[in-house]
């Protein structure tokens, strides 16, 4: 086990956050009001973070910059329809900190939660897929789970809003 520092979320002069992973599916919506939800009833803060992973291999430095260029505009973009979403959902008093980074996306969660001691718990939402719950909660939620510095909220994604509604 590891020897870290405990977080005190709720001493005076801290705030305790929900990170959320922003993208464009469904259970990243059904993930978000969930944690929204849970920011309106018990207080704290909403934390978004979209993470541009890196290209495959180019050997273009100009297609590499148009790239990130691009997906820092998708983020942006994906930004605004989730506050959007949150405005819709009577949340209007939540202003979420927008993060983006750039990397692998279970690398940057951790960096991030090891950086930000306020944030609390990892908020995910599984994809309704049959293969699977999506290769990030497999990742997070099974081998690294043990050893993983805060909680993670897996929010199925096949929940309605009503019933996200009466479990947050």
């Amino acid at each position: 086990m590891a020897n870290r520092e405990p977080r005190d979320l709720f001493t005076a002069g801290h705030m305790r956050k929900f990170l959320v992973i922003v993208d464009e599916s469904p259970e990243g919506e059904t993930a978000l009001y969930y944690a929204a939800r849970r920011v309106h009833r018990t207080g704290g803060g909403l934390s978004l973070l979209f993470v541009i992973e890196p290209m495959e291999m180019t050997h273009w430095l100009g297609v590499e910059e148009t790239f990130r260029e691009e997906q820092y505009h998708k983020a942006r973009a994906v930004f605004r329809l989730r506050a959007r979403k949150l405005k819709t959902w009577g949340f209007e008093e939540i202003a979420p900190e927008e993060i983006i980074r750039e990397g692998h996306l279970a690398e940057e969660i951790v960096k991030l939660i090891e950086e930000d001691r306020e944030v609390g718990i990892l908020v995910l939402g599984a994809s309704t897929d049959p293969k699977g719950p999506g290769p990030l909660v497999s990742s997070l939620a099974g081998a690294k789970a043990g050893t993983f510095p805060i909680p993670i909220t897996i929010v199925p994604g096949n929940l309605t809003l009503e019933e996200v509604n009466g479990l947050a």
